[in-house]
């Protein structure tokens, strides 16, 4: 995928609309896992892009929930599959942690 098309593609799904948990358990995350999810983490998780689990798609995030945030962050720093360390970003680990409560929180 072309660099032009990979900035188009993932402006487009950032204007999407984020599926919104319960705005007591969203407004107790850290903004900046919602922001690294709009900047980077929408790219697959949006659309299930390379079998990543959609935002907000509970049958789908059940497992990786259920594993709890430390396991989930672990993965993101090693990556997984055609998920590439700490997401193709080069946020910092507390980063990297909101954006997993955040996505976590957002699918429950």
């Amino acid at each position: 995928m072309s660099s032009l098309y990979r900035i188009a593609f993932a402006a487009a799904l950032a204007s999407l609309p984020v599926p919104q948990a319960g705005a007591e358990s969203l407004a107790a995350i850290n903004p900046a896992g919602e922001k690294l999810y709009k900047s980077a983490c929408v790219v697959c998780h949006a659309s299930g892009v390379a079998n990543a689990p959609r935002l907000g798609d509970k049958q789908a995030w059940s497992p990786f929930i259920a594993q709890g945030a430390d396991a989930l962050l672990a993965t993101v720093l090693k990556g997984k599959g055609a998920m590439p360390p700490r997401g193709g970003s080069s946020a910092d680990e507390p980063t990297l942690r909101a954006a997993v409560e955040f996505m976590m929180a957002a699918s429950r």
